[in-house]
């Protein structure tokens, strides 16, 4: 999943965040951050199972993409809320668009490094020399300040790491162009699997383990709108319903697989890889009931800001995070 941090600054074309639509009415529109897949099972089990229209709602799910920026659709009121991850909510934040965590469903990282095991590489200390995959568009700061933090130059060389930019797939790794590449936990790597490499010839780094996750999937929504009494119902509403989504997911993660399958509009999903992602989101949401752990938020805001010589913020954001939702929807 690749998440267009570039997008947020676009948002500030339509002259300032824009209302959604009425505040009065039951429907609520959420904005996904890539296509239909089981990274966003709670959302289609609530819908599928009749949780939010038990809160009296009445949701729309709309699938992203790679041309769709969540902040930019918040921006120009397309929908009420987004999922976005927090290094691309805390940009557009800066950049003048004041996005708000109201909850946050994903409790760990699913980003890591995948390299080739032939290359020696056992540790950070073995990048050096290397040619490393990574994804830009905001998702290149959790890799870059572990690379500071490891004293680690990004700029090449035989004590430095080189970076290739990383499209959307796993190529450069099995066409041998890197020697890691950025995967996530529940999709690229199981690509890479499909390609017919063993795990045994892999090693993997997970960002959660090198103490550099951010946060990521969480639910944002403008700032102005949380004035709204009537919004703010709502979203306690959608919370409450997603979070319950959410769990009976992590119980069911076969049914809900095949939930997201069925409102799969394109047909691209495969329901092998399908169940083999909602196993692996459902350890990145066990452990969650959708409200924000303050060290974690901590721990993200000082991984961006650790981000090297251009970082993806630069002072600590305020106000970027509320528990009012999450307070209310678990009364």
């Amino acid at each position: 999943m690749k998440h267009l941090i570039a997008g947020a600054a676009l948002a500030l074309a339509f002259g300032g965040p824009a209302l959604a639509a009425s505040h009065s009415d039951n429907s609520v529109k959420l904005q996904l951050q890539w296509v239909t897949q089981a990274q966003f099972a709670g959302y289609y089990v609530a819908l599928e199972k009749g949780y939010y229209e038990e809160e009296g709602l009445d949701v729309t799910i709309l699938p992203g993409g790679p041309d769709i920026a969540p902040p930019q659709v918040l921006a120009g009121g397309g929908a009420d809320a987004m999922l976005n991850w927090m290094p691309s909510a805390l940009a557009a934040r800066e950049k003048g668009l004041p996005v708000v965590n109201i909850a946050q469903p994903f409790k760990s990282s699913g980003l890591m490094l995948t390299c080739w095991k032939d290359t020696g590489i056992t540790g950070p200390q073995d990048f050096k020399g290397k040619t490393i995959g990574v994804w830009f568009f905001g998702n290149e700061y959790p890799f870059l300040s572990w690379m500071s933090q490891e004293g680690i130059p990004t700029d090449g060389g035989d004590d430095g790491v080189t970076v290739l930019k990383q499209g959307f797939n796993v190529d450069p790794l099995i066409q041998r162009q890197a020697d890691c590449i950025s995967t996530m936990t529940y999709n690229e790597y199981g690509q890479v699997l499909d390609a017919g490499v063993s795990p045994d010839e892999l090693v993997t780094f997970k960002y959660e383990d090198m103490g550099v996750a951010t946060l990521e999937d969480g639910i944002y929504v403008l700032e102005e709108n949380l004035a709204d009494p009537m919004f703010k119902e709502k979203m306690v509403k959608f919370v409450r319903a997603s979070m319950k989504g959410w769990k009976y997911a992590e119980s069911h993660p076969d049914e809900a697989a095949e939930i997201v399958l069925e409102y799969d509009e394109t047909g691209a999903q495969s329901e092998a890889h399908q169940k083999r992602m909602m196993g692996e989101i459902a350890k990145l949401t066990a452990g969650s009931d959708g409200s924000l752990d303050e060290a974690d938020y901590q721990r993200t805001v000082d991984t961006l800001l650790a981000g090297g010589s251009d970082p993806v913020i630069s002072k600590a954001p305020e106000g970027a995070w509320t528990h009012e939702i999450t307070d209310e929807a678990l009364k």
